[in-house]
């Protein structure tokens, strides 16, 4: 019988405990349905002293990070304030552990920590939202994503919240069955597994702050008029700005043109449709503002490098058949009374 894969979980202080245990759920279930013993996990601090957590809880470790033993792979769990926790010593030791290769991750915040220690050099990497902008001023030079998760080659990083119960029961399937992840999947009743190339949901104020309403609010517009879209002047009118204006507040703070967010919005839509429920495809590309299957197509392909119906086929229906909701069709004033009243995301491919 082959030895189970050993994880080392890396408590930090103000670690957020849902990430925590987001991760570890997973590959308590793959033993409890396998009926073997696939996983095991330690709680590692650095100094071996326990850490409380964002939500107050003390925790108690098993090992210091040098009294651990061998490891297959170790997760860093960060939270608030993940920046305090950097030291000579954590550095020194991830860097020891990426020469050993053993597989790197983090979720929530740690992978500020793990970029720290440099090993993230050269990876695709994700971080939660809130953190993103302190992490993108800290470490230009890295590749990040604004993705629920990161899987590139031996370095996992997941943001927050339940994002790393979707990166482990992913990492699951990959080592051992889609079945035993479908069936993990079943038992916390998750409605299906979100994959890598899935998005954080970010409110707009937080990548471009307050001190943009008039961006935030053509934004709004576009997400409150996905089946009928409405022209770069129509929106320029509505939010009291000339074309041109709409376009320099695009090009400078989102760093694409409206169009091309508009466009990916819909996009984005589409392969929600697309992979959450059994609507036809020519339906979806009709509740996304598409005139023709093959302008649709096209455009599918080129955002996400596959045609529709190929990146149906390639995964499984859901049992909700139904879980994204088409917008009925409204009067246009009660939509934009709609979209300016509610909260702004930004999630789209850029």
């Amino acid at each position: 019988m082959s030895q189970p894969q050993r994880v080392g979980f890396l408590l930090v202080d103000n670690f957020t405990m849902i990430s925590l245990a987001s991760a570890i759920e997973p590959l308590r279930m793959a033993n409890q349905l396998s009926g073997k013993n696939l996983y095991e996990w330690v709680m590692l601090t650095e100094t071996g002293q326990p850490v409380r957590a964002s939500d107050g809880m003390l925790v108690t470790p098993d090992h210091a990070i040098h009294d651990c033993g061998h490891l297959d792979m170790m997760l860093l769990c960060g939270g608030v304030g993940v920046a305090n926790a950097r030291s000579r010593q954590l550095r020194a030791w991830l860097q020891q552990l990426s020469h050993r290769k053993v597989k790197l991750g983090a979720v929530c915040t740690g992978s500020y920590l793990l970029a720290d220690a440099g090993v993230l050099e050269g990876y695709r990497c994700t971080i939660h939202w809130e953190y993103m902008a302190a992490f993108k001023e800290a470490f230009p030079r890295f590749e990040t994503s604004n993705a629920l998760y990161c899987i590139d080659r031996d370095r996992l990083t997941s943001s927050g919240g339940t994002a790393p119960m979707d990166m482990i029961m992913h990492l699951i399937e990959k080592e051992h069955s889609s079945a035993l992840s479908t069936a993990i999947c079943d038992m916390f009743l998750c409605e299906r597994i979100r994959d890598g190339q899935e998005e954080q949901k970010v409110l707009l104020r937080h990548l471009v702050g307050p001190a943009q309403p008039k961006l935030a609010e053509v934004v709004a517009l576009m997400e409150a008029n996905l089946e009928e879209p409405i022209t770069l002047d129509e929106l320029a009118h509505y939010v009291g700005l000339s074309r041109r204006q709409v376009e320099r507040l695009f090009q400078r703070h989102v760093k694409c043109s409206p169009s091309r967010y508009y466009l990916n919005l819909r996009l984005k839509r589409a392969r929600q449709l697309l992979r959450q429920t059994s609507m036809a495809i020519i339906d979806i590309a009709t509740a996304c503002g598409f005139v023709s299957m093959p302008h649709f197509s096209k455009c599918y392909r080129e955002c996400f490098g596959v045609p529709p119906r190929d990146d149906r086929c390639s995964r499984p229906m859901p049992r909700a058949a139904e879980a994204v909701p088409v917008m009925p069709k409204t009067d246009f004033s009660a939509r934009l009374e709609t979209a300016r009243s509610e909260p702004t995301f930004a999630s789209v491919i850029l």
